[in-house]
């Protein structure tokens, strides 16, 4: 069975983009009589606001969609924390020190995410009790796993490049949010029986390092599907930080969220907003 998901973080509310992308799931489970799930990806820190998750199905069922609950993030903590220890003593994690600022400064390549983590601490000391982020060694891994690839329903099959990222984070350094997207996102598909991932182009290259989890951690490998992103009328993907008109106004404000999911499904998209380029495929 199809088993897709819709996962928004709690940190501000859903705009268009998000109603896009929880169409795109939605009506590919249903287009196989499958089944489409939501997932609050509630560990953001202080930036994760409760309240909000009751806001987002509200916004759910107003767009006329059907779904199942599944656990939050918050109450995956253990599972995140137990992965992370295998990692370790696999021998594939390593403490890191460094600040945002330091890896740009030190960076020497540019990846899908920002600059390339250039491997400052890898194999270097670090004083006990000295707060530090966890990091994946790529190159190690994949010497273990050897060569892996994946299919895009979109793209087809793709050979896993998760080097281009470098050494990605797993492990934060702020208590509060104890793991990475990359950890917890992995992780939770494999426990919701999630077989087709889908979400936006902008996060294609996550899937490289999500596929090398998966073979390291003995988890099953969905099929992914990377659908385009609603861009404003600068050509920026819609945000909460840009002040991106949420869901929530516009239902409190009378709209029809039936006749507005028909137009996004239709490509009938409101005015300032575009389809970003690339291969595009209707929900």
């Amino acid at each position: 069975m199809v088993v897709t998901r819709f996962a928004p973080s709690p940190n501000g509310s859903l705009h268009l983009g998000h109603a896009f992308s929880a169409i795109v799931a939605h009506d590919l489970a249903a287009a196989h009589g499958g089944r489409f799930v939501l997932r609050i990806e509630d560990i953001d820190g202080a930036r994760s606001r409760p309240e909000l998750a009751a806001e987002f199905r509200a916004d759910l069922a107003w767009l006329g969609l059907a779904w199942g609950d599944v656990a939050p993030q918050s109450a995956r903590i253990a599972s995140y924390a137990a992965a992370a220890e295998r990692l370790r003593a696999m021998g594939l994690l390593y403490p890191c020190r460094c600040t945002r600022a330091e890896i740009a400064e030190t960076a020497v390549a540019e990846g899908p995410d920002g600059p390339v983590y250039p491997g400052t601490c890898r194999g270097a000391a670090i004083d006990p009790g000295e707060p530090v982020a966890w990091r994946l060694d790529v190159a190690q891994a994949l010497r273990r796993t050897g060569p892996l690839t994946w299919r895009d329903a979109i793209r087809g099959e793709q050979a896993a490049r998760p080097e281009l990222a470098g050494d990605v984070v797993l492990v934060r350094k702020e208590p509060e949010t104890p793991a990475s997207y990359h950890l917890a996102a992995t992780l939770d598909d494999a426990a919701d029986g999630v077989t087709l991932v889908t979400r936006g182009t902008d996060l294609f290259a996550a899937s490289h390092v999500h596929r090398l989890l998966q073979a390291l951690l003995g988890l099953p490998v969905p099929q992914w599907h990377h659908h385009p992103l609603l861009l404003d009328a600068d050509g920026r993907k819609l945000a909460k930080r840009r002040g991106a008109p949420s869901l929530a106004d516009r239902r409190r404000a009378g709209e029809d969220g039936a006749t507005l999911a028909a137009a996004l499904r239709d490509g009938r998209l409101p005015a300032g907003i575009t389809l970003s380029e690339g291969l595009h495929q209707r929900p």
